[in-house]
Parts: C-alpha cells; structure tokens; sequence
C-alpha cells in the first residue's frame, strides 16, 4: 500500500473572486479618477475580499489595474474582407464605440496617471498598440493590392481615423459607430467628398 502523501496544490483561484476585485478597482477608479488616491485595502473591502487575497493574484496595482482594464477590451474584429477600405471600417467602428464606453474612460484616466506611469505604458502596449498595428497592416495590404494611394503616410492616416472617431463620439451623437466609420476611412483614405451625407455631418 502506498502511503506517501499527495503534496497540496493549495486551494484553486476563485474566478468570482477575480471578478469581485477586478470590478471593484474600475469602480474606484470610475469615482476617485486617480490610482493614486486607491488603496488595496479599499478594494479588497469594495470587492468583499481580503487584502491578502488580492496579493496572492497581483503583487500590486501596476499589474491589477492593468488586467482590470484587458478585462474590458473586445477583441479586434475579424479582418481579411479582401477589401482594405472594409477592414479599416470594421476596426475603425470598433474604435468610434469604445471611445464612449468604460474602456475608454478606464485607459484615459490610467494614461494620465501621475502616480504610476508604468500603468498607462503596459495599457498602451497590450491594448492600445494592436489597434493600431491592425490599421498599419490593413493600410500596408491596400497599398500593396493597389486599393490605397502609396503615398498616404500610416502614422497621419491613424492619427486622422483616431481623432476623427473621438471627434464624432464628443460631438455627432446620432451617428452610429458604423457610419462614423465610413465617413472617416472613405473621406481619410479615399478622399471622398460626400456631398450626399449632409445629415451625418458634425453641426448639420
């Protein structure tokens, strides 16, 4: 009879645990607008936990409040439609709609942080960057199938979509994600005039 003892793994991670705490710093982030002014303990007590709890998940508020904000990301839409003017509409309505939901304002507040910068690098690094590098790739393959002018530069092309898509959010309300989109890759990457959307424009 084999009498040796199985070693403990120690209890398995409670994923309504990982949820309770994870909701509980966005909710303190939503209200306080600095990671500074949050402690662990005012989490932990937010999410009904113990501190101890969270330090056996995270060693400390870089790491947690960045996995709190992946925790909100969509992932990219499926590209390769054969057309680039379709794929960058299909990342660029992704964009127009998390300019106004809580990912947007979660990664704003954190990109601003005084306190813990490194927050705002690892946030733009694992969310931000592969939304841009989806629009740099889909920009290269419209070059190259001859679909785009070779003389668009990526970087002003991005900054034009992005800013556009933060523009529309803030100020034409009544234009969907999707119609944003269009508006934005057809007058940024194929420069049409489209004098039949009239209704859609900002201040119309």
């Amino acid at each position: 009879m084999n009498t040796t003892a199985t070693p403990s793994r120690g209890r398995p991670r409670s994923a309504e645990a990982d949820d309770a705490i994870l909701s509980a710093a966005l909710d303190l982030l939503a209200e306080r607008k600095d990671v500074g002014g949050i402690s662990m303990e005012a989490i932990a007590a937010r999410a009904g936990v113990g501190k101890a709890t969270i330090y056996r998940r995270w060693p400390g508020k870089v790491e947690l409040f960045t996995d709190a904000v992946t925790t909100l990301r969509s992932p990219l839409p499926r590209l390769g439609t054969g057309s680039a003017r379709d794929d960058l509409v299909k990342i660029v309505a992704q964009i127009c709609d998390e300019m106004d939901s809580p990912l947007q304002r979660a990664i704003s507040t954190l990109m601003m942080s005084e306190s813990h910068p490194e927050i705002g690098t690892r946030i733009k690094r694992q969310v931000v960057a592969p939304r841009h590098e989806a629009v740099f790739r889909t920009l290269e393959r419209g070059i190259e199938r001859g679909e785009l002018d070779p003389g668009l530069h990526p970087d002003t092309v991005l900054y034009l979509l992005v800013g556009g898509a933060l523009s529309y959010v803030r100020n034409a309300t009544d234009v969907s994600p999707q119609r944003c989109a269009e508006l934005l890759v057809d007058t940024v990457c194929l420069g049409i005039d489209r004098q039949d959307g009239a209704d859609d424009r900002v201040g119309s």
